[in-house]
């Protein structure tokens, strides 16, 4: 199968309808002041997808991005993770939740400068006071997943903006999470490195089993998707399985 072929070939395991959905939203609406930013959003997203978020500049996708993320609370409506709801949850246990199940790939990759690429990935565990020998170990094996074996100790100012985007997908999964977000993960690369970036999301989705939600404009990353959600003014107006270029 050639690399096209690949890249747009459906799902190998498709999730279970059967299965509880890793995130469930009802009617979820979110209003900043005067300003309506989302209405009423029902999704389920279930354990596998490949999910895309699209739509214009103020649509929503952001804030929807952080709701799912648990990095922001909804003005209404609920929210279930695993199949338990979180809506009521405290700061505190909203932070317990995305430390234990949710990893995150921002846009301009947030590393920090002074760490090489090896303490970048471990920073959320330190955050976290897990450090161990095994964690480092497994840290060295994520960074050699992405192609990244012999920079262990190079400092992002020293690298490529595909190779800062590596070391921001090891960070997002060195905890092991159910899901990662990920916000214009390729905005910023040009398209031989969004699409080997796109190429090892979907290699950790098939291989790991790890759920992707994008926000994205990038028409380079949808092929790589089970199914596109398009937002405008705040509302779902619709969903398309197996995205296309």
């Amino acid at each position: 199968m050639d690399e096209v072929s690949q890249r747009h070939a459906p799902h190998a395991n498709p999730p279970s309808v059967d299965q509880v959905p890793l995130v469930r939203l009802r009617n979820l609406g979110k209003r900043y002041g005067d300003v309506i930013a989302l209405h009423d959003i029902n999704l389920d997203i279930p354990c596998g997808e490949m999910l895309a978020i699209v739509g214009p500049s103020g649509s929503g996708k952001t804030t929807l991005l952080n709701l799912i993320g648990l990095l922001d609370k909804p003005s209404s409506g609920q929210i279930e993770l695993q199949g338990h709801s979180v809506t009521q949850s405290t700061s505190a246990h909203y932070a317990q939740q995305r430390l234990r199940t949710i990893g995150f790939v921002f846009q301009s990759f947030n590393l920090i400068p002074v760490l090489d690429a090896l303490d970048n990935v471990l920073l959320p565990l330190r955050i976290a006071g897990r450090i161990s020998a095994q964690q480092r170990q497994r840290a060295c094996h994520l960074l050699q997943e992405v192609g990244l074996a012999g920079h262990l100790h190079q400092r992002p100012d020293k690298m490529s903006g595909g190779q800062r985007q590596r070391v921001a997908i090891a960070r997002a999964l060195i905890a092991q999470p159910r899901l990662v977000i990920a916000d214009e993960p390729t905005a910023s690369l040009d398209s031989e490195n969004a699409h080997a970036a796109m190429q090892l999301f979907q290699r950790l989705n098939r291989g790991y089993g790890v759920t992707f939600v994008f926000s994205t404009h990038d028409e380079r990353a949808l092929g790589y998707m089970d199914r596109c959600l398009s937002l405008c003014d705040g509302r779902i107006i619709k969903q398309v399985q197996s995205c296309t270029h």
